[in-house]
């Protein structure tokens, strides 16, 4: 069992003031060299987000005790709730309990429960532990620890001065979390930090910019709560709906008819919502129609079919597909007309259309999509430029239509093969609907 906290901070901590607000201090010298992607943070400010707690700031600081310190200085000035993340590991480079008790002139005291929980699980691994790890039972006076169920490494919830808590966490994600919602978020329930809830909303579209989506909802962006906030990656446009509620009801409630006018506004472009992608959209699809698809791919190389099968349960609709990238493929496989392949290129209409009928035919599926085109960052001309894919989509009765797509402002190969696979199955989906 983990240990309980050493002392009563629940009991003991001043209610915070209002106005009140969080930081988020990430320690970690790989965080900074970017060989580690900073989840922690957007975890803990979407945590935050949903608490209500406003969060305004966030600082990422290598190992070094001074920067730690004057990272710590600014941030304890205009916040009361400093959340760390990393550094508290058994090595030399794991500085940030030892840093935060000398900026509070406060020392470390070594706790014999804590020890013998930190052996225990070195037992129970069947290992012994390495003297190392005793630093991390050793923790500023008065702060109370902040347990760890799955790993060596406890947090800290102290508040070394009025109006300022100070939590602490260790980098690894999965540890990290787990503290965080069964025994951080607790507390700041009970220490009055949540007092109202944000919620949001992403509604995701397809085949619509940022800025034309922008101006078709334009009234829903000028109003005040719930907020609306466009953003665009890769090719998707999406809308950020939010809320600040007394209750989770009351702000879905409050959410309801701003989507419901959205998704009126703008039809079919908006595919989904959250965690719904183009993927798991189409395969609900198929399953409602009890239906089937199977994929011809060139330019993608299986981009596509690997899309499908990223979800889970995709076998009931995706069959299979074809990585057709030599033109004897496409004819062999797919019995694409080797005259037409001769007269219009790989990479044109007919050539794409034949294709998704060749797929259709050879797995006997409903549906069948096709990609030909030119990723680059060679092959292209001044009538095909890098960039230009054609994808076909053969029907249920037989007949095969094709989509043109020129996609300028190249980024790279991996970028047009992700957009054309896309594509692709936003072509199937609206077909579907």
């Amino acid at each position: 069992m983990p240990p309980s906290p050493v002392s009563p901070l629940s009991e003991t901590a001043p209610t915070p003031p209002a106005p009140q607000s969080a930081e988020i201090i990430c320690v970690g010298t790989e965080l900074l060299l970017g060989d580690i992607l900073n989840g922690n943070a957007q975890f803990l400010a979407k945590e935050l987000a949903a608490l209500g707690i406003a969060h305004y700031y966030q600082t990422v600081v290598g190992d070094n005790p001074a920067r730690i310190q004057q990272a710590v200085t600014i941030a304890a000035a205009r916040s009361q709730l400093l959340i760390f993340t990393g550094g508290l590991g058994p090595t030399p480079d794991d500085l940030t309990i030892e840093t935060l008790a000398h900026l509070f002139e406060t020392p470390l005291v070594e706790h014999a429960d804590l020890l013998a929980d930190i052996e225990t699980k070195f037992t129970a691994r069947g290992r012994t532990m390495p003297p190392s790890n005793r630093k991390q039972a050793l923790l500023p006076e008065g702060a109370a620890v902040l347990p760890n169920p799955q790993g060596t490494a406890p947090g800290i919830i102290w508040s070394p001065r009025p109006q300022l808590t100070l939590i602490t966490f260790p980098g690894v994600p999965r540890e990290m979390q787990a503290m965080w919602r069964e025994t951080a978020r607790p507390y700041l329930h009970e220490q009055g930090w949540v007092t109202t809830t944000i919620v949001s909303r992403m509604l995701r579209f397809w085949g619509i910019s940022e800025s034309a989506l922008a101006e078709q909802v334009a009234p829903y962006l000028s109003q005040g709560n719930p907020t609306v906030a466009p953003y665009a990656s890769q090719g998707e446009a999406k809308l950020r709906i939010s809320v600040r509620a007394d209750s989770r009801e009351s702000a879905l409630a409050q959410i309801e008819p701003v989507e419901a006018g959205i998704r009126a506004l703008v039809g079919a472009d908006c595919y989904g919502a959250d965690d719904d992608t183009l993927a798991t959209v189409v395969g609900q699809l198929l399953l409602q129609r009890q239906q089937t698809v199977a994929v011809a791919e060139s330019c993608t190389g299986g981009g596509l079919g690997q899309l499908f099968t990223t979800v889970a349960g995709s076998s009931s609709y995706f069959r299979g597909g074809v990585i057709a990238y030599d033109n004897q493929v496409k004819v062999n496989l797919l019995k694409v007309d080797a005259a037409v392949l001769d007269d219009q290129g790989a990479v044109s209409a007919i050539v794409a259309e034949q294709m998704a009928l060749g797929a259709k035919a050879l797995l006997g599926t409903d549906w069948a999509l096709s990609i030909t085109g030119i990723a680059g960052p060679d092959g292209g001309t001044a009538t095909k430029p890098v960039g230009l894919v054609y994808i076909g989509l053969a029907t249920p009765d037989g007949e095969a239509v094709s989509y043109k797509h020129e996609f300028s402002g190249y980024r790279g190969r991996d970028w047009v093969r992700q957009l054309s696979a896309l594509s692709a199955l936003d072509a199937l989906r609206r077909n579907l609907l």
